[in-house]
């Protein structure tokens, strides 16, 4: 079995290794997103009806966040436990890990075609569909649920090829996929005239070409994590380690879900359809500068955890540094830009000047926030990273659920619309410092040979 990749996180330069580590792992989310992105880039030109069409597909984007939430439940809970194993030398344990978690992978599946398949068009309505945009919103999920498993190997798996040193090869299984998609939304959606049926089509295609991939590079001998038929059933206690420790980043993404519901809904009752067009636009440019982020914190995350299962402390505190600061870099200067130029961000997914109007009116506000965000986007993987459940989880819930909610339903009633889009940089704000804090806090008991020992 090829090693290499796994031993060199133990002994490489750290620049080196980040780089070599985080920069496939870029590439790959940055591609990743542009499942999503290049829809409904093409989408909103689609001509006659691509700003209702626009709205539609956006409409959606709870239900396919929280499909690609379970993904990250798995992968982002059990890569890093299989690379803190392998850390510890213990090959077979991190196998039982994968394992388990693909088994995970498809009962998720199965869960979630029958809740959605059953209740999709309330589900719609409720989150901020109008008679004028269901129709479209009804087309495209009524195609795209039918690849719910291939969504979650594609993107539950490769965490998991990342654990093992091996980032340039799990970024191929994205771009693949992302290259079909790119070339077959334009055939199906322009060419054959099927539009937001098209899209999901090429979408799902594409993505079973890279769950393809990953279960073929898994399964083989290249692989020094190998996933095999004989370790994929439930181990419980294994299953809820899992749960235990991806419940956190599974929060980060399903609150995703709750959050478009609240502010689409919100958006409905105080503005109308052009304001729900807006969150569209600006939620695919948060996913645009999130991309680079959560490649490279997922480049850097299983070296910090297999550092960590070594007992290599000092490498360890070089690598979360490093971390914090690149990603507080990558995120001001990222949305300082989509600041200045809102308008010209609007103009990629939409030709209505009404709609860019509106977007540039409201992105500087909406976006205030993210400038400080990095903080927080560098020191949650680091506690993933460092097997630290509870915390994790806590950050993910505070600014979300505890904070950007209940602000997203009270400022309206004193600021009418705008008050929505004020609730998120207050949200960001607030809980990139608690974040901080708690960082200082709680770094120095977590980095110690008799905190690690009770890891099992």
């Amino acid at each position: 079995m090829n090693q290499k990749g796994e031993q060199k996180m133990g002994t490489e330069s750290i620049p080196k290794l980040m780089v070599s580590m985080a920069v496939p792992s870029i590439i790959a989310q940055i591609i990743n997103i542009l499942y999503n992105i290049v829809d409904r880039i093409y989408i909103g030109h689609i001509p006659g009806v691509g700003a209702a069409a626009l709205t539609g597909v956006g409409i959606t984007f709870p239900i396919i966040t929280l499909i690609s939430a379970f993904s990250a439940f798995v992968g982002m809970g059990g890569a890093p436990l299989a690379a803190i194993w392998l850390g510890k030398g213990d090959r077979k344990h991190a196998e039982k890990i994968l394992g388990s978690g693909t088994c995970l992978l498809v009962i998720f599946t199965v869960l979630l075609m029958a809740v959605f398949y059953g209740f999709l068009r309330p589900f719609l309505y409720m989150f901020g569909a109008s008679d004028a945009t269901i129709g479209y919103a009804m087309d495209y999920m009524y195609i795209y649920l039918l690849g719910t498993l291939f969504v979650e190997l594609a993107l539950g798996l490769n965490p998991f090829i990342i654990s093992q040193g091996r980032s340039r090869l799990a970024m191929i299984s994205i771009v693949i996929g992302a290259v079909v998609n790119i070339a077959l939304d334009p055939l199906f959606i322009f060419v054959f005239g099927w539009g937001v049926k098209g899209a999901a089509i090429a979408t799902v295609l594409s993505q079973a070409v890279s769950a393809a991939w990953n279960v073929k590079f898994l399964m083989s001998p290249k692989s020094s994590l190998r996933l095999s038929l004989c370790h994929v059933r439930p181990s419980f206690r294994i299953m809820w380690q899992i749960c235990s420790l991806g419940i956190s980043p599974f929060i980060m993404r399903s609150t995703e879900s709750l959050i478009s519901i609240v502010l689409n809904r919100g958006l409905q009752i105080y503005g109308g359809d052009l304001y729900v067009g807006s969150l569209t636009i600006m939620q695919s440019v948060l996913q645009l500068f999130s991309a680079p982020l959560s490649g490279f914190t997922q480049g850097v995350q299983p070296i910090i955890s297999y550092n960590y299962g070594a007992g290599n402390f000092d490498r360890v505190k070089k690598l979360y540094r490093s971390m914090i600061g690149i990603s507080f870099a990558i995120s001001f200067t990222a949305n300082l830009t989509a600041m200045i130029f809102p308008g010209a961000y609007a103009a990629l997914f939409t030709n209505d000047r009404e709609l860019i109007g509106l977007v540039s009116k409201v992105m500087p506000v909406f976006l205030f926030g993210m400038l400080f965000f990095g903080l927080q986007n560098g020191i949650q993987p680091t506690f993933l990273a460092l097997g630290q459940a509870k915390i994790s989880l806590f950050i993910a819930m505070f600014r979300k659920v505890i904070l950007l909610v209940p602000l997203a339903l009270v400022l309206p009633r004193f600021f009418g619309v705008m008050g929505i889009y004020y609730a998120e940089p207050i949200s960001d704000i607030i809980s990139a410092a608690t974040a901080g804090i708690l960082f200082c806090i709680n770094i120095k008991k977590i980095l110690s040979k008799e905190y690690l020992a009770r890891i099992q």
